[in-house]
């Protein structure tokens, strides 16, 4: 290390001592809530008691802080392969965990010598149930395999509960440059998309929620609306943040990548990027280099925290320091928040709000607002109260697709609320297609026949429990066919 490069550390260790001991008046600080820990990569809390903390490190281990003391939770070594950008790397415990003891997680496993000679590691979704204060291996039940059979690089990484209950599952493009194996924009992978299943109610099959992303490694629920929030790692132009409003979250919704990085033009030259459209932009993105991997945060909703309340909170692996803006206006609001973690990789949230901060050298950090306040638990019974009645929405796959092809129209309810098996009608105009019964997911495809333009609509049969039993209007239209001069061309 260089005099000037010790010098930096120092500066950068002492500024953040005395954020900590002294704090600035209005603003948050950093509290540690835990040292020592190896290659810390998530935290989270019990559903039902914010006291208990877990903590998760990549190489399989899982420390449980409560009372103030560290114990060991669960150890998974034995079966999580850290090759590449592999490891445990994140869980998400059942919203009625204090009860039931059922825990998910997302890492990637361990093959054999001769396995792992022809292919890295595959992401898998797996089950523990807790007994008292541990989980032990036998309790692993794997759910779902997704292989990554080519590069140990962009994995995704993290599983979270959304607000009607299911499961939702990041997964990177699969490696490599510009998403050569075209991962990302093919809605029969899993891969380069956000996923979702419904383990509560017994179905461990995946659905493609949403695609077009390249490794979305951290993304969070707006405990107070039930928007999304995804962080996505750029290539070398753009760290990109996207967003989805509840009640639909972006079902079918395309992110862009590869055609698409950030708010510009992506590396792909994949015909197909011209129909893929329409791509939804992000809320906000800032250029690689400086940053080089967005780490995604939270929306401040924690007690306590001043002017950081309401404020989505984010950071980037190649700078320490902790940035906000408001939801409402990202770019004109993005500032620095005078806190610095480095190594940073990941943040988490408890269950009455109370933001944290992982650095992989160690730390862990609970982010503290000016003010003091009462900390209050969610129920434990129930994931957050999804708001009163349903609605039915409706997305097409591409907007434009080949004459006399078939388009790809997913149509769903949310929230959820039980509603699998409620029978869903398309209609063309005035003319009924067909209808269909909502899966596990809540969601129901169709495939037309596009030869003409055509305006679409789902409707559900109208009751009390749905606010909208009559989808958005959605026009397809058919791609106009090449001449036979400019096929030659």
């Amino acid at each position: 290390m260089s005099l000037n490069q010790a010098v930096g550390k120092f500066a950068l260790s002492l500024g953040l001592l005395l954020a900590l001991i002294t704090g600035s008046a209005g603003a948050a600080s950093l509290e540690p809530i835990g040292t020592g820990f190896a290659q810390p990569i998530f935290v989270t809390s019990d559903p039902g008691d914010h006291e208990r903390i877990f903590v998760v490190e990549r190489g399989g281990t899982i420390q449980l802080l409560e009372n103030g003391e560290l114990k060991p939770f669960a150890n998974l070594g034995a079966v999580v392969s850290t090759e590449g950008e592999g490891g445990l790397l994140s869980i998400a415990l059942a919203p009625d965990f204090h009860t039931s003891g059922r825990l998910f997680l997302f890492y990637t496993g361990r093959k054999s010598l001769v396995e792992s000679a022809k292919s890295p590691p595959d992401i898998q979704i797996a089950e523990m149930v807790a007994s008292g204060s541990s989980a032990f291996l036998p309790s692993l039940r794997n759910l779902v395999t997704i292989p990554h059979p080519n590069h140990d690089t962009h994995y995704g990484g993290q599983l979270q509960f959304g607000p009607e209950g299911a499961l939702y599952i990041s997964t990177g493009d699969g490696g490599g440059s510009n998403d050569a194996e075209r991962n990302a924009q093919n809605p029969d992978s899993q891969l380069g998309k956000i996923l979702r299943m419904t383990p509560l109610t017994g179905s461990t099959t995946p659905e493609v929620f949403s695609l077009g992303l390249r490794n979305p490694f951290r993304f969070s629920f707006d405990r107070l609306t039930g928007d999304i929030w995804i962080g996505d790692v750029g290539q070398g132009k753009r760290e990109e943040i996207d967003f989805a409003a509840w009640p639909g979250l972006g079902a079918g919704a395309n992110y862009g990548w590869s055609c698409r990085e950030g708010s510009v033009a992506g590396p792909a030259e994949d015909p197909a990027c011209g129909s893929a459209g329409p791509f939804v932009e992000p809320a906000f993105d800032y250029s690689n280099p400086p940053g080089c991997a967005v780490i995604g945060g939270y929306v401040a909703r924690g007690p306590g925290l001043g002017d950081l309340y309401g404020r989505y909170v984010y950071g980037d692996l190649c700078g320490s320091e902790l940035r906000s803006f408001a939801p409402a206006a990202p770019s004109a609001t993005d500032r620095g928040e005078g806190l610095r973690v480095g190594s940073l990789n990941s943040f988490g949230q408890d269950s009455c709000g109370r933001l944290y901060a992982v650095s992989g050298e160690g730390p862990v950090y609970r982010i503290r607002g000016p003010e003091t306040a009462q900390c209050v638990a969610s129920p434990s019974s129930a994931p957050a109260p999804p708001l009163a009645g349903s609605r039915v929405g409706i997305r097409a796959l591409r907007r434009r697709v080949p004459r006399n092809k078939r388009a790809l129209i997913t149509a769903w309810a949310s929230p959820c609320n039980g509603r699998q098996g409620d029978p869903v009608t398309l209609w063309r105009g005035r003319r009924k297609m067909g209808t269909r019964r909502l899966d596990r997911a809540c969601t129901v495809r169709f495939r037309p026949r596009i030869s003409r333009r055509s305006g679409f609509r789902a409707t559900v049969k109208a009751d009390p429990t749905y606010v909208a039993a009559i989808s958005r209007k959605l026009t397809v239209k058919p791609k106009k066919r090449k001449s036979r001069q400019q096929r030659r061309r």
